[in-house]
């Protein structure tokens, strides 16, 4: 009964996952009027993410791996892109594989550009875990763990991404690739694999909330939202005292909340404490209080779907759990 019920929800994830990717696919369709006079416009938007390489070669290196990847070229390998450009593959290969160059001055060029042209004083800021499936064990951060793509606990690498969505549009912002315990404490297999020393273990929740203090003054918000990535969180204590009957749970994060200016002013940001306790009056799911796994310090209550507004200092879970669905609501 367990493995026809698992097949069935193999079966579940992966028409949900075409139905998004047709949709993710629908969206990135290109009119042909928008490919007219496009390299002037690569090149000045290049511009401000190149000059955070500093040095001419890694500058002119970037310039050609970003053309190569947008080119008609059949298969966007460095080597292709090097010839695309008539020269020698090995400083491209250098540059992409090798160099010790920094790259979150780029992504902080990211977060400042996105504030800015999406920006809205009530934008929601987007945490999801997402897996790729791999076949080997050499890749950063590989192991059996729960894959969200395949919709099981199967080899592959797990990263914590950060989007921004408003009215206007919305943008994918930052990444971080989580690495295991037992790939955090082996210094050999880390010294192969290139992760720096500075990387230690962190919980996907420790890499939003990293995230969070990064990007967050960059980019005007109302509301933080996020996964967990895995269904059934706390079944049998998994999730660090979520009881199995809740499907969303308020979480008091003890993180600055933020006063902005007004719709003419989004950028402007002052940092205030809030540790708001939940409203009395909202309704409940489920019973008792206890721990989100890896948020430091976070009071969990539970809230049905169909609560009231969500205080400051506070983020709402969603552990995906159909039972919370039968739980109703407390009067």
């Amino acid at each position: 009964m367990r493995r026809t019920e698992a097949a069935a929800g193999r079966r579940l994830m992966e028409r949900r996952f075409r139905v998004r990717l047709n949709e993710l696919l629908d969206d990135a369709r290109v009119r042909p009027s928008v490919l007219q006079g496009v390299l002037p416009r690569l090149d000045a938007f290049l511009q401000p993410f190149v000059t955070a390489l500093h040095t001419p070669e890694r500058q002119t290196n970037a310039r050609h791996y970003v053309q190569g990847l947008l080119s008609d070229l059949g298969g966007k390998d460095v080597e292709s892109i090097a010839y695309l450009h008539d020269r020698e593959r090995q400083g491209l290969q250098k540059f992409i594989g090798q160099a010790d160059w920094d790259h979150r001055p780029l992504l902080a060029e990211l977060a400042r550009q996105v504030g800015r042209e999406l920006g809205e004083t009530d934008g929601v800021l987007v945490f999801d875990p997402s897996a790729f499936p791999k076949k080997g064990t050499e890749s950063v951060g590989v192991q059996r763990q729960w894959c969200g793509r395949l919709g099981k606990i199967d080899n592959c690498q797990v990263a914590v991404y950060l989007g921004y969505a408003s009215r206007r549009e919305h943008a994918l912002v930052d990444v971080r690739l989580y690495l295991p315990q037992e790939w955090a404490k082996r210094r050999r297999r880390r010294r192969k694999a290139g992760v720096p020393d500075a990387v230690r273990f962190r919980t996907r929740h420790e890499l939003a909330l990293e995230l969070l203090d990064e990007r967050g003054p960059a980019l005007p918000h109302a509301w933080v939202s996020g996964e967990h990535g895995r269904p059934g969180v706390g079944r049998g204590g998994a999730a660090g005292g979520l009881p199995r009957t809740a499907r969303r749970w308020l979480v008091e994060t003890r993180l600055p909340a933020v006063e902005r200016g007004g719709r003419d002013d989004p950028g402007r940001v002052r940092p205030r404490l809030q540790g708001a306790a939940p409203d009395r009056g909202m309704s409940e799911a489920g019973q008792g209080r206890g721990r989100a796994g890896g948020l430091p310090g976070a009071d969990v209550g539970g809230l049905a779907p169909s609560s009231g507004p969500i205080p400051p200092g506070h983020l709402v879970l969603d552990t995906g759990d159909p039972a919370g669905k039968k739980s109703g609501r407390r009067r």
